[in-house]
């Protein structure tokens, strides 16, 4: 409908129909970009006359990104963030904490920080060594310095976003001036930092009014063919391959190996690399949510501007199985259920934290029904689904246009019925041999390897194992003649030695110098304790510390609960014993070997 001027509208007849003529020709990118432009004019030129003459427009203060990351997030957001600083005609410097010489902080002018938490609020482990100087004594007075945060997080755990907290609260009390509010986003991030980034961009474009950037969107990455790159917003549709089980009869695990084929897609990918998963609910979990909430699947709901199925949204677009914060809120209000309200509380974090672990949507739905409800305000309070991480365990140079990944299934019992993992469940029950996997990759620079004639150790257990395939399998193809010693756990020997013909192979062509295996399992049935991969690490110190002492590079992978947390106290106690030093030198040591990208870890 045209726009016909009015007595006190703030634009005349002329400017609605240029402003109407120029809106309509806008990509979104283009117009969020606009959104931010005019808001940093606007305040630019509503700021007043007495500021410093390193703000007066025309001019830009240093500009530092920093981000942490640990599966890519962060380190995405931080150089999308930077391509739109660069479209407003603003300078930026773009750094992982992983590679940031501290000593560089107290010559800083502005930094945008971008960081996700890892386990129960700890920062990313490549970021460690930046939250440590940050946190300590040394770090320096930033009283000069201006900053803004934006935490990653997930809203299922206690301590939410809390490394972007302490980032927030620490640069607060080394006197550094905030210049807008920390944001904090759950897993569904996309909305939330794309408003701090517009927030970003209007507060620093404010200060530089007499820059004549042009009008430009974040450019578009271009794929084999001329058409755009596939990735987590669009993933490529791959064809599966291959979906096999890779453990024997009898055994108390599923595990299976699954190829996919990535020909036509343009897609690369390292050695240490993740392949992303955009997975689909199971049509029983969403059947039995509908049932519970009273909910036809045919219903209609608004999904992105468009009208869908309920049904269809709730298989494809939302998370039905793990309960949030804000889930629990809405229903809360719905049913007037005091014990919700009660977990709303401040100080009744804990607590909530233990009930979203212990409870589904579904299960949460039945034992507090609610009568006529909603479909679209059911939706409102889910958040979009998710994809999910599988550490590559292929090199593209020996399986060419294909990527392999190793996965066990999530299965539990909850409430009395079984659960399955939402992506690992279908890949395990619903994907078969010839279907369609929406997929993309996901680079993790903090896992590689490093140059043929360094000694690397490989630490895993279970699908843990699946990296050091990809590492071996590129070693020998480029003829490496670094040694290698993998130490690998699992439950029993006969029917969980995960690809044991390909470990046999290198150790006997010398792509593997050494091995070492603990199958807990067994252990059991001779009546013995459990052995894990900690305890052959204490069994073998003596060789371990030497191999580090010759510039070794140290890999863990697997469980974040207990694998990567035991894993390092053994390495801490072995360099102490073998080093006869005390722990505070052993725990220098081992902080070393983070700073030099020697010890790495991928971990979930």
């Amino acid at each position: 409908m045209t726009q016909t001027a009015q007595p006190g509208d703030p634009l005349t007849l002329e400017q609605w129909r240029a402003l109407e003529s120029l809106t309509a020709s806008l990509t979104p990118a283009q117009a969020f970009w606009l959104s931010g432009y005019f808001t940093g004019v606007d305040a630019g030129l509503r700021k007043p006359p007495s500021q410093p003459a390193s703000t007066m427009p025309g001019s830009q203060r240093g500009l530092t990104i920093l981000y942490g990351t640990e599966t890519g997030n962060a380190a995405d957001l931080a150089r999308r963030l930077e391509e739109n600083l660069r479209a407003a005609g603003l300078a930026s410097t773009l750094v992982d904490m992983a590679d940031y010489k501290v000593r560089q902080l107290g010559s800083e002018a502005d930094i945008l920080l971008i960081a996700s938490t890892y386990g129960e609020g700890d920062p990313p482990q490549p970021a460690t060594g930046f939250f440590e100087f940050i946190e300590g004594r040394k770090a320096p007075n930033l009283d000069h310095v201006r900053f803004a945060v934006l935490a990653l997080g997930d809203s299922t755990y206690e301590y939410y976003c809390e490394a972007g907290k302490r980032l927030d609260r620490r640069f607060e009390e080394l006197s550094a001036q905030r210049l807008f509010p920390r944001v904090d986003c759950d897993v569904d991030y996309e909305d939330a930092a794309a408003r701090w980034m517009g927030e970003a961009i209007a507060c620093l474009t404010a200060e530089v009014v007499g820059s004549s950037a042009p009008l430009a969107a974040t450019p578009t990455v271009q794929g084999a063919g001329g058409q755009a790159a596939y990735d987590k917003r669009n993933p490529f549709p791959a064809l599966v391959v291959e979906n096999i089980a890779i453990v024997g009869r009898g055994s108390t695990k599923e595990t299976r190996h699954i190829e996919i084929s990535l020909a036509g897609s343009g897609l690369t990918y390292e050695p240490g690399d993740a392949l992303g998963i955009q997975a689909s609910n199971d049509p029983q979990v969403v059947a039995e949510l509908l049932a519970a909430a009273g909910l036809s699947a045919e219903t209609q709901v608004e999904l992105k501007g468009e009208q869908v199925d309920l049904g269809n949204a709730l298989a494809h677009h939302y998370e039905v199985t793990a309960a949030t914060p804000r889930f629990l809120e809405y229903w809360a209000k719905l049913s007037g259920a005091g014990a919700l309200a009660q977990l709303q509380q401040d100080d009744r974090a804990g607590d909530r934290s233990v009930f979203l672990r212990t409870h589904h949507i579904v299960d949460i739905v039945r034992r507090f029904p609610v009568s006529a409800l909603v479909a679209q305000g059911f939706v409102s309070a889910l958040r979009p689904l998710q994809p999910r991480l599988y550490s590559l365990a292929s090199s593209l140079a020996v399986t060419h246009e294909e990527a392999h990944v190793t996965v066990a299934p999530l299965r539990y019992d909850l409430h009395g019925s079984m659960r399955s993992g939402v992506a690992s469940g279908m890949l395990a029950d619903r994907m078969d041999v010839d279907g369609r996997l929406p997929v993309y990759i996901q680079s993790n620079p903090h896992f590689r390897l490093p140059a043929d004639d360094v000694p690397i150790i490989m630490i895993g257990a279970g699908a843990g194992v699946a990296p050091y395939r990809s590492f071996l399998q590129e070693r020998e193809a480029r003829g490496a003649d670094g040694k290698s010693w993998l130490f690998f756990g699992e439950r029993n020997f006969r029917s969980d030695f995960l690809y044991q013909t390909d470990w046999q192979g290198w150790l006997k062509d010398g792509t593997l110098t050494r091995m070492d295996v603990a199958f807990s399992r067994d252990r059991i049935a001779e009546g013995r304790e459990k052995t894990y991969v900690q305890h052959r690490m204490e069994e073998r110190a003596h060789d371990l510390f030497d191999w580090l002492e010759d510039g070794a590079h140290i890999y863990v992978c697997g469980d974040a609960a207990h694998l990567a947390p035991d894993v390092h106290e053994t390495l801490i106690d072995i360099v102490a014993q073998q080093a006869h030093t005390g722990r505070e030198a052993a725990e220098d040591y081992v902080r070393s070997l983070q700073a030099d990208h020697r010890y790495q870890r991928d971990v979930y």
